[in-house]
């Protein structure tokens, strides 16, 4: 007797194709940066004041990853929750909600990262304008406490305060400025942010409103957890994250929001007749 099929074909569509994008990029630009070409300078998504920021990217940037690790654990989510939901959808409703998932990931966290530098670069050029105690506190103010010790910046204000006409305290000021101002300029420069992450949170969602009381067990929690519950503690843990900026954590917290806030309206949207499951 021949068996016919196997393991990839028990995989729906969609998802099956999905994960065959993901994992062949993830190959190529391997293979390509071997050869000295870094194609997440072009296809990773970068910010939109960036001389390397393409539309294109906020659809690229969903099948680029940088590293192994974050490719597994987003292919297996895909593979764990998107079949799932494919069988409940269907193909072409299932990838809809799946791009648009990604874009507004994209688009989201680059709207956050735009106010966020925003609120640094444009006191940097307002204090080139007016060299003053309270100019450079504006600029201080917002600063990451990563990068700058805003103790020392707050200190010197202080000083200058008390001689703000010292010729001294100004040379220094400005320097102090210009270095900010290039620091943050590089990172809209070369900030890139690549991964499937934003459509898989925006799958992640969909399961839980799906099938909010189906438990799940998670790695390193001895007891089982409802989907519901999962989805809203996972949430809440990005949007802190989102909103600490710990110092080295490179994650793009707002990306992963941003999947979840379009899958939430996507599902508002369709008013499915049968929204949940057990």
């Amino acid at each position: 007797m021949i068996q016919r099929g196997g393991f990839m074909s028990t995989i729906p569509t969609g998802v099956k194709q999905l994960l065959l994008a993901n994992i062949a990029l993830f190959f190529l630009t391997s293979l390509m940066k071997i050869g000295g070409v870094n194609l997440n300078e072009w296809l990773g998504l970068h910010l939109t004041e960036s001389s390397m920021w393409y539309p294109w990217q906020y659809v690229t940037s969903m099948f680029m990853h940088g590293g192994f690790s974050h490719l597994f654990f987003n292919m297996f989510a895909l593979f764990m929750f998107g079949r799932i939901l494919e069988q409940v959808w269907g193909t072409k409703r299932f990838v809809i909600y799946y791009m648009l998932c990604g874009l507004g990931a994209g688009l989201l966290h680059n709207f956050v990262s735009w106010m966020e530098l925003g609120r640094i670069l444009d006191p940097c050029r307002e204090f080139a304008l007016n060299a003053t105690p309270e100019a450079l506190y504006d600029v201080a103010k917002h600063l990451g406490d990563g990068l700058f010790k805003k103790d020392v910046i707050f200190g010197f204000i202080d000083k200058w305060q008390e001689n703000p006409s010292n010729p001294m305290y100004i040379a220094e000021a400005k320097q102090m400025v210009a270095t900010i101002s290039s620091t943050y300029t590089d990172i809209v420069e070369n900030t890139t942010t690549v991964g499937a992450s934003g459509a898989v949170f925006g799958i992640l969602l969909a399961f839980g409103m799906l099938f909010p009381n189906t438990e799940m067990y998670i790695m390193f929690l001895p007891i089982p957890i409802k989907a519901k519950y999962f989805v809203a503690i996972y949430a809440l843990i990005e949007l802190f994250a989102g909103v600490q900026h710990i110092p080295g954590d490179n994650v793009a917290h707002f990306a992963h929001l941003g999947g979840m806030l379009i899958g939430f309206i996507i599902l508002k949207i369709w008013r499915m007749r049968r929204n949940t499951f057990y």
